[in-house]
């Protein structure tokens, strides 16, 4: 027999679905420009998030002083788990307002596939193309459930842009 906890979160997830998230949009949304965020509207419950853009150049990204890469920060990401961490690279991806943050993916050039990119939580913003100085606190093995797990992620992170490619 489920415990009552268990029975707590499927309600309130069937909730939430039934609510907001199985919305149809009454007409077909505007395509969002590419490298932003589709905008919140009555009819779209969700932003949307941007593609991966494959061929933003990753070339002439240096390491932030007294930083890691992101190959780096995977490496080590054990050893630097509830530290704080400072990187630069370039923003590939941006999903705007998902749980009242704003969500950056940032590479830098380094790593392999799977340890190439990583996420970043913040409250400030940036464009798909920017370079950014990221400072946060590495957080590993993070599960928000649905799906959304991260092998590493640098939550509440303060940004700086540092510059912009302009293709």
């Amino acid at each position: 027999m489920p415990q009552p906890k268990y029975l707590s979160l499927i309600a309130l997830g069937a909730l939430l679905a039934v609510a907001g998230c199985s919305k149809e949009p009454a007409a077909p949304a505007p395509a969002a420009p590419a490298g932003s965020a589709a905008p919140m509207s009555a009819e779209q419950p969700h932003p949307m998030p941007t593609a991966e853009v494959a061929d933003v150049d990753l070339s002439g990204i240096e390491k932030a002083a007294n930083g890691v890469t992101v190959a780096e920060l995977f490496a080590t990401k054990e050893q630097l788990a509830g530290q704080p961490v400072t990187l630069r690279g370039k923003v590939v991806k941006v999903n705007a307002g998902i749980m009242g943050t704003n969500w950056l993916h940032v590479r830098d050039g380094s790593g392999e596939e799977g340890a190439n990119n990583i996420t970043i939580t913040t409250g400030q913003m940036a464009d798909v193309g920017d370079v950014v100085l990221v400072t946060g606190v590495l957080t590993v093995d993070k599960d928000f459930g649905m799906g959304y797990e991260y092998d590493a992620i640098i939550e509440n992170a303060e940004i700086m842009v540092e510059g912009h490619d302009h293709d």
